[in-house]
């Protein structure tokens, strides 16, 4: 069986990074590519007002990261939200990264807010508090690049929380067996983070942009969030 997944890409990527990273969606199918369980994507830029004509072909939708805010009130995001909410009553399955968990928490009846706490840059550390019988394999202390300043405040009522951090007290959640979300981006590698802190660097001053490289030393689990995120989407499913 193949899963089929449809990628709503929510941001355009600087053009100083195009040719060596391309875009967001291409990221994603990188990522996804070193992964085991078999899947095909087709990405669709929202930003752009790109959506699927065909809503019955995919197993499941991934809401991408972005720099606008998910509380923002641009018209496409607007649009997404009523997408999404139609996507989330028909029983697709959701999958949201950075801006995506936003957006679907504030969907959902959650909050999502600029943080107190500032800038999340860097390889970040989360300890997982529920194990998942698509958590395969399992870890107990979650590492991820993360680059945002708002945060998920207020989850939903119904969801679980999966991952937890000081700095990011709600990096994880999923609700029920449809939404599956993670405030870290599974789909950057060292050397994007590494051109996003370095581009940046004036806007996070000199004392967050060095902590933030030092924290680059350390692996990240990408490939094992993308493995989650496809065993989520699998489950329940019967081979074709």
């Amino acid at each position: 069986m193949t899963l089929r997944i449809c990628i709503l890409e929510t941001d355009i990527i600087r053009p100083e990074f195009y040719e060596q990273f391309h875009s967001y969606g291409r990221m994603f199918k990188e990522l996804f590519a070193k992964q085991p369980i078999p899947a095909e994507f087709e990405v669709f830029n929202v930003v752009h007002g790109d959506y699927p004509a065909d809503t019955e072909r995919y197993d499941a939708y991934l809401v991408t990261g972005s720099k606008s805010d998910s509380f923002g009130p641009d018209p496409w995001i607007q649009r997404l939200k009523d997408y999404l909410m139609q996507r989330y009553r028909n029983g697709d399955k959701l999958l949201g990264v950075c801006f995506g968990h936003q957006l679907l928490a504030i969907l959902l009846g959650g909050t999502t807010e600029r943080s107190d706490k500032g800038w999340g840059l860097g390889v970040h550390h989360y300890q997982m508090t529920e194990t998942k019988s698509w958590m395969t394999p399992q870890v107990s202390d979650l590492k991820m690049l993360a680059v945002h300043q708002d945060q998920v405040t207020r989850l939903p009522e119904n969801a679980t929380l999966l991952a937890s951090s000081e700095f990011c007290p709600y990096a994880a959640y999923s609700v029920g067996d449809q939404v599956l979300c993670f405030q870290g981006h599974p789909e950057f590698i060292h050397d994007f983070s590494q051109a996003v802190l370095d581009l940046r660097r004036p806007v996070f001053g000199e004392t967050l942009y060095q902590r933030s490289v030092d924290t680059l030393r350390h692996e990240q689990q990408g490939v094992t969030v993308a493995e989650w995120m496809m065993r989520f989407v699998a489950e329940g499913k019967h081979p074709a």
